[in-house]
This record gives C-alpha cells, structure tokens and sequence, in this order.
C-alpha cells in the first residue's frame, strides 16, 4: 500500500476529532495519525482512562485490582513477592496494600518463616470486591472494543500479546527490575 494510501486509510479510520493525546484530528497530518504507535498511544490512553474511571466509581485504582488479581490466582504473597508478580514498585506496593487493608480486603500477618516480612492474603470481602472489579474492567473492554467483533477482539488481543512478548523478551532488563 502506498504511503498516500494507508494516510487516506489511517484518516478515515482516525476517531473523529482526536488523535488520542489531545490533539485535534483535524491538525494532525493523516500520516502521523496513521503511525501504528500513535494509533497504540492514543488507544492505550483511552483504554487507561476507562478503565481508571470505572475502578474510580468503586473506590478502587488499576494496583487494586492487579494485587487482588495475583493473590486470589497464586495464594499469598510477600510485599516483595508481590511486586515481582504484578510490576508495582516495592515502594508503591506498601501503599497500595496499605488502602486494601484498610478497606478490609487484604490481611497482613507476619511470615512466620521470617519475622520480618508480612503476608499479604486476600480476604472474603476482598475477593468479593475483586468480583465488583472484574465486572468493571469487562465493561471497560467492552466499551473500548465496541467497534470489533468477536472475531477481532480475538485476533487483537493476539497480535497485541505477540507484540508485547516480543518487546519485553528483547528489551534489555536492568538490575533494579
């Protein structure tokens, strides 16, 4: 395909009157709209604030779920095993924890194996918060999906996990992740 062409593809497929980030459509030249990062970028903000404002109706945020998440699918955790597990910075763990704690959803006690270290377990009202939250998130891929069949859903969410594998597998990592 021509780079005229996909311009006049990516300009017709382009959300009417945004580009994602902001940005009136109508400014943004056809091929930069048309770029597949900018086309991931902007889909990914919209898909972020969906769900963020969905989690927001609930009391919750996006570490809420995710922590909830991990400890009803591998048992307890550790902080720090918990960070491993779900990509939230040890410092940002012992806030999350702290707020679903609060909110009776998770218990921290003591390792017994190690003083030092607390587990972190999900409660029954925790798991029955993680219920309110699955609902949200599906009503936000579906919102945010709208457009797409079944079909297409399938074949996106594919193409975007092989997407993601292959840059996480070839991103080099640093010592402090």
């Amino acid at each position: 395909m021509s780079t005229r062409a996909a311009d006049d593809t990516a300009a017709k497929t382009s959300a009417p009157g945004t580009c994602g980030d902001g940005a009136d459509a109508g400014e943004m030249p056809a091929r930069v709209r048309g770029l597949p990062s900018k086309l991931l970028t902007g889909n990914a903000m919209h898909a972020d604030r969906l769900v963020a404002d969905g989690l927001a109706a609930e009391g919750a945020r996006t570490w809420h779920f995710v922590v909830l998440v991990a400890l009803t699918r591998s048992g307890p955790a550790s902080q720090s095993a918990l960070s491993r597990r779900t990509g939230v910075y040890r410092s940002d763990m012992v806030a999350v924890v702290n707020d679903l704690a609060e909110r009776g959803f998770v218990d921290r006690t003591p390792d017994p194996d190690d003083r030092r270290r607390n587990v972190i377990t999900a409660t029954p009202e925790g798991r029955d918060h993680l219920r309110r939250l699955d609902a949200i998130i599906d009503r936000a891929q579906d919102d945010l999906l709208a457009p797409l069949t079944r079909a297409e859903r399938h074949t996106l969410t594919g193409l975007l996990t092989r997407l993601l594998d292959h840059h996480t597998e070839t991103t080099p990592r640093t010592a402090g992740d």
